[in-house]
């Protein structure tokens, strides 16, 4: 049987809408198995039962809200988290201005060693970051774990808004420089606004990461300066495993990031798109 052009076309819209409904449910699936037992018994969790309406109960979330430790956890992710993505993105955009519209010794290198060190595993640092903290009295502080955060999103900022700023016509630079502008308000006022999406890309990904991180912020932090991530781990008991909290207190987490993810859409794809075609 021969197909024609346009049966061919279907077909292949047919596959990859299967593959992508497919890829999206092993995606969804653990989110979705956290969110049902966040409403769930231990007991009932540990059984292994089958879901049904009668084992919904609110129990979980009262129990996560009244948890003075993981709603002060909380506070701090979210702290940390907008001030290392103001650190990340303030900082690296002025790096990515500077790498990109100026030609110097050591530029391409330079660059490049933003990736590398974006790629180094976060254990070959940590322990260097924990004694140099130590030592200045920035451990177990908002502030240490912020610059630890940054120092992690920083590189990866400034290598994706590089493309960003490259793209931007010099007629609009040269007609500010003209116009009597500095290379500060050059950047503020002609190169911020055109990379626009780009630092909202930037921002949302710096957030989500410093969000999740979970290794800085065990070994880095102690009692004052703990964030969700370790107050969720904390949860598991040496005997007892509340399963039901942990997954309500996870659930909790979600939320901030899917709203903030769902706020800033448009830019999302917009910034990936120029970046994408562009960079």
């Amino acid at each position: 049987m021969i197909l024609t052009l346009s049966s061919r076309r279907k077909l292949i819209t047919v596959a990859i809408g299967f593959f992508a409904g497919l890829i999206l449910l092993i995606e969804l699936y653990p989110i979705g198995i956290t969110l049902l037992n966040g409403f769930r018994r231990d007991i009932v969790i540990l059984s292994g039962q089958g879901f049904s309406f009668d084992q919904i109960t609110g129990r979980s979330y009262e129990m996560v809200f009244a948890n003075r430790q993981y709603m002060a956890g909380l506070w701090n992710s979210v702290v940390v988290g907008l001030l290392s993505t103001a650190l990340s993105v303030s900082f690296g955009a002025m790096a990515a201005y500077g790498i990109s519209r100026f030609r110097f010794a050591g530029r391409n290198v330079l660059a490049y060693s933003f990736l590398v060190f974006r790629m180094l595993p976060q254990m070959s640092l940590v322990v260097a970051l924990y004694m140099m903290f130590r030592a200045i009295g920035l451990r177990d502080t908002i502030w240490g774990i912020t610059l630890a955060h940054t120092s992690f999103n920083a590189p990866y900022v400034i290598w994706l808004l590089i493309p960003f700023f490259i793209t931007v016509d010099r007629a609009f630079e040269e007609a500010a420089m003209i116009d009597g502008c500095s290379r500060w308000k050059t950047f503020l006022l002609v190169f911020v606004p055109l990379a626009r999406p780009g630092l909202v890309v930037a921002a949302v990904f710096s957030f989500i990461n410093s969000w999740n991180e979970f290794l800085y912020a065990l070994i880095l932090t102690g009692v004052r300066a703990k964030t969700a991530p370790v107050a969720v781990s904390g949860m598991i008991g040496g005997e007892v495993l509340t399963w039901g909290q942990m997954c309500a207190a996870s659930s909790i987490m979600l939320a901030p990031v899917f709203i903030f993810t769902l706020w800033m859409q448009k830019y999302l794809i917009r910034g990936i798109s120029v970046g994408g075609v562009k960079g």
